[in-house]
């Protein structure tokens, strides 16, 4: 069973429905006995770094994270602002992030820049895979994602990028680190693109 944790942000029932589409059991939840049981576990978001980490504190959440994550070695994948709140910190905040990989958030800044792309970087975007990933296997070549976002992170391994896009600089679109993934793309919002991304999540095995 996957659980979709439940902080207040993010697109729960869409992660839901799609893992629904391809046959995959999962609850939307905060209980901390539901989570427990999970096999895997999805970190979504859409918001400020700051908010989110308070949401997570302030639900009692990031205990039973830290226990299924970092001592269990429960695989996760987080989405957008999950996937940042991985990292060490963000600009965007003051707080730190769980630190889970070395990776900083930073904010997209064209001010100095003849580029005077829009922020944030919104819509459909192709990727470049940089390494091998669970998360890459059998991935078409014509795979782009659907992209909300201000702030990308940047990775200090270059081994844990998997994929990579671009919105006036090189980011990273996927990260890996062991069993714990983030993607800064919408896969529930990328149709069979995004599927994908997310059976490859769940039939993922670390064991």
């Amino acid at each position: 069973m996957v659980a979709i944790i439940d902080y207040g942000l993010g697109n729960v029932g869409s992660i839901k429905n799609m893992l629904k589409k391809i046959g995959v059991q999962s609850v939307v939840t905060s209980d901390i006995s539901e989570i427990s049981e999970a096999e895997k576990i999805i970190l979504p978001g859409v918001g400020s770094f700051d908010y989110g980490m308070e949401n997570l504190i302030n639900s009692g959440l990031t205990e039973i994270l830290e226990l299924k994550v970092i001592r269990q070695a429960t695989p996760l994948l987080g989405i957008c602002l999950g996937m940042q709140l991985l990292t060490n910190s963000s600009e965007e905040g003051k707080l730190k992030g769980f630190g889970w990989v070395d990776a900083v958030t930073k904010k997209f800044n064209f001010k100095d820049s003849h580029q005077k792309l829009k922020i944030p970087h919104m819509g459909w975007n192709s990727i470049n895979i940089e390494n091998e990933s669970p998360l890459t296997k059998e991935l078409p070549e014509d795979t782009r994602y659907y992209f909300v976002h201000s702030y990308y992170v940047e990775c200090n391994n270059p081994q844990d990028i998997v994929l990579t896009s671009n919105h006036g600089i090189k980011f990273t679109a996927v990260f890996q680190q062991n069993h714990i993934f983030g993607v800064q793309f919408h896969p529930e919002k990328s149709h069979k693109h995004g599927m994908k991304i997310l059976s490859n999540f769940c039939g993922y095995n670390n064991a």
